[in-house]
């Protein structure tokens, strides 16, 4: 069957308008990818997304609502109304968070897998402190024996290590920028384009580099944050890094669309992910230079479990703006008080200079007669006629 909105297969009589926020049986329908190929309609209403859109931070999405919109935080690697809050895990040597990207239930991946898990590009981001060094801090394995790491060596150096072709050796791609195991807050941003792949260490200036073996990463079966318990997946190069596992802070941590610490921490019984060791919810990925962050930390236990994500933001718009009039308020009417005060002051001092001047006149009688009479006198001198 077909389904048709705004019309019929005739066209005839059809609504003109704005249609958003469709749902059928329960499911939201995407409208805007159908606007796009079809003729005559146009993809964008205008609503509540293009005023307050923005305010869906670290690639949230604005979705509109009947009367508020939300902001959808799945692909992001943060929480919150605004996917504004930093989602944090505190590691220990031990600890272990491994994301597969397939059904684990196929021993034996057929070939059609292992083609829809090869990529091309990859766009990856994290944050991390620690004083441990050397260390490895992501690692994607793959069916076929290739890897892609993300590793602290001994120089304290940060190095990108893509091995796409398991007959060579892997390329290592190494940053300029040094001293990462001093406990303080480190973002990295890695991004992958076939040959191409762009680093970028916090503030510091992007660096490019060229890969020469191959541009396609076959077969990728699982993502590992920390110790890689099963030494017969890493590769032996890696094989005595990997044992040592991290001990340090991993935050907002971002594979393409995927966040393997989202979804330990907030959606372990829905998500493909596997938690070795303790695994504890922490602060330290804020941006605070405090090196003690770690320590304020909270248990997996206590926390609820759901990520608040699509909530109404009407209401706190309101808000907002309720406290921004009342704060106006406050500050005109002071200024109206103040002018009033100021007023009332102004005129009380003239009342009391006219008071002082009469009673001078009245204490001092003579002197106003002597003013009278030397106001005569010069009248008189004034008429005075001299003849020659």
């Amino acid at each position: 069957s077909q389904l048709f909105i705004g019309g019929t297969a005739s066209r005839q009589k059809g609504f003109r308008g704005c249609i958003r926020s469709l749902r059928l049986n329960g499911i939201t329908l995407d409208l805007e990818d159908r606007a796009r190929i079809t003729p005559g309609v146009q993809a964008g209403c205008p609503g509540h997304c293009s005023t307050y859109g923005s305010l869906c931070q670290n690639f949230g999405r604005c979705e509109e609502g009947k009367k508020s919109f939300s902001c959808n935080c799945g692909s992001s690697a943060y929480t919150g109304a605004f996917c504004d809050e930093d989602v944090s895990v505190s590691f220990k040597s031990e600890t272990s968070i491994r994301y597969y990207f397939e059904d684990e239930t196929a021993v034996k991946p057929n070939r059609s897998i292992i083609s829809d898990m090869t990529s091309r590009a990859e766009s990856i981001s994290l944050s991390f402190r620690t004083s441990q060094s050397p260390a490895l801090l992501l690692y994607v394995s793959s069916y076929l024996r290739e890897y892609l790491a993300l590793v602290l060596n001994e120089q304290d150096e940060l190095e990108v290590r893509y091995k796409m072709d398991s007959s060579k050796d892997a390329e290592i791609l190494k940053s300029k920028v040094k001293n990462f195991s001093n406990q303080q807050l480190h973002s990295v941003s890695i991004s992958r384009v076939a040959e191409g792949v762009t680093l970028q260490i916090g503030k510091h200036d992007k660096e490019d580099f060229n890969l020469t073996s191959d541009i396609e990463f076959n077969g990728m079966k699982s993502l590992i944050l920390g110790r890689v318990h099963n030494s017969l997946e890493v590769n032996p190069e890696l094989a005595q890094l990997s044992s040592l596992g991290f001990t340090g802070c991993l935050s907002a941590v971002l594979f393409n669309s995927i966040s393997p610490v989202k979804a330990a921490l907030l959606h372990p019984d829905t998500s493909p992910v596997a938690i070795t060791g303790p695994l504890v919810r922490s602060s330290c990925g804020s941006t605070s230079v405090n090196p003690y962050a770690a320590e304020t930390t909270r248990h997996l236990s206590d926390q609820s479990g759901s990520e608040r994500t699509g909530q109404p933001l009407a209401n706190a718009i309101r808000r907002d703006s309720a406290l921004i009039g009342g704060l106006i308020a406050v500050v005109i009417f002071g200024i109206v008080s103040a002018l009033v005060i100021l007023a009332r002051f102004l005129y009380r001092r003239r009342g009391t200079c006219q008071n002082q001047e009469v009673k001078k006149q009245r204490d001092n009688p003579g002197l106003a007669f002597t003013n009278k009479t030397s106001s005569q006198n010069g009248l008189a001198e004034s008429q005075k006629e001299y003849f020659i």
